[in-house]
């Protein structure tokens, strides 16, 4: 084991971190407050090598590892959860294609976005099919050289301007989770509606919508795998993607204790800075503790990946643990920051809200058990 970062990883930590702190920060709270999709900055991360980072070489993409990945997305969640949300999506959009596609399915549909800013969306969550994806209801009807989808879609990512969208259909609802299979629908076909952007309590800068595919064509080379393999490529997209969710709960639990640092230091009540009382003392100790207890879990899920090992356990632990704790951390932050830290215009209120979503997307904390059981059992 080893945990020192290599020169090349910090090159990487730094520069992420240096666009979080310059360019996502400063107009976080203005997408907070407007839910206003973030596009430019996206865009700048696109610029700077910060979208699309587990494209590989092949593709003309940087390669880098999962932990790598890691790095600088604990830092961009720092930043702003929301807009790294969005840039992350990029990610879970095009994994599928990286797990499961031939090496011409590869080049054709994954080489573009290193050629030129494009935005994905990871089509797989329904209204009656959430964390129940063998209920899925959207359909794919083999039609000569193509299929037609028709279904809905809810809590899209990115999905109210995406340039492709990675769909998973079912061939066969009577065969359940066998009759998922993958598709990706390049640009914004006829028939494919998105809704209006969904008015979220958390990470407002995240673009979130319904879709509703109604005798959408795509092309049966478009196809990722064989019919019925879906399912199979869903579980192991989430394996993958866990890790960088997980991570994003740590780095909205950095910010929290770093702002709880400074305000306690600040603050003063019977005549001291409130982080001399051992009140205050110990509930820093326990943000900091249980943060870096997420952020090695993560590590390690992510680890195992640039092994070539299966991480579900791990990863399962990782985005459960630092999920609750990332939302538990935030709320002590506002705790910290006692009657300020409920007014929006401190920062803190902010990453409580945020941290709520952790729990709830890419599988609940609930479902994250469930897997972890079932991964015990064995």
């Amino acid at each position: 084991m080893d945990f020192q970062l290599s020169d090349s990883q910090r090159a990487l930590q730094d520069m992420a971190r240096k666009f979080a702190r310059e360019v996502m920060r400063p107009k976080a709270a203005h997408h907070d407050e407007t839910s206003e999709f973030p596009r430019a900055i996206i865009a700048s991360a696109w610029e700077n090598g910060l979208l699309n980072m587990n494209l590989p070489e092949s593709c003309g993409g940087l390669g880098l590892s999962h932990l790598d990945q890691l790095l600088a997305y604990e830092e961009l969640a720092w930043g702003c959860s929301g807009m790294a949300t969005s840039i992350t999506a990029n990610d879970l959009a095009n994994l599928p294609i990286v797990v499961g596609a031939s090496e011409e399915q590869k080049k054709r549909l994954l080489t573009p976005f290193t050629q030129e800013f494009k935005l994905a969306a990871f089509c797989l969550t329904e209204p009656e099919a959430g964390s129940d994806v063998a209920n899925m209801g959207t359909t794919a009807v083999r039609d000569g050289d193509h299929y037609v989808l028709n279904g809905s879609k809810c809590f899209i990512t990115n999905g109210g301007h995406a340039d492709q969208y990675t769909v998973f259909a079912t061939v066969d609802k009577a065969k359940k989770h066998k009759g998922i299979t993958c598709f990706v629908v390049e640009g914004r076909p006829k028939g494919l509606t998105a809704g209006k952007h969904e008015n979220k309590m958390g990470q407002r800068a995240s673009d979130t919508v319904a879709l509703t595919f109604e005798d959408v064509r795509v092309p049966v080379a478009n196809r990722i795998g064989e019919e019925g393999e879906g399912f199979r490529i869903a579980m192991e997209t989430l394996d993958n993607s866990r890790p960088i969710t997980a991570i994003m709960s740590v780095g909205i639990a950095r910010a929290a204790l770093e702002y709880s640092l400074e305000y306690s230091a600040q603050r003063k009540t019977f005549g001291k800075p409130i982080r001399e009382h051992q009140a205050i003392q110990f509930m820093l100790a326990d943000m900091a503790m249980n943060t870096h207890a997420a952020r090695l879990l993560c590590h390690q899920s992510a680890w195992l990946l640039d092994e070539g090992q299966k991480n579900t356990l791990l990863s399962s632990y990782a985005k459960c643990f630092a999920a609750d704790m990332a939302m538990k951390v935030a709320t002590d932050a506002v705790q910290v920051y006692g009657g300020y830290g409920y007014i929006k215009e401190y920062p803190v209120e902010k990453l409580m809200r945020d941290a709520k979503l952790i729990q709830i997307y890419e599988g609940t904390s609930q479902v994250q058990r469930l897997v972890i059981a079932k991964e015990l059992f064995k």
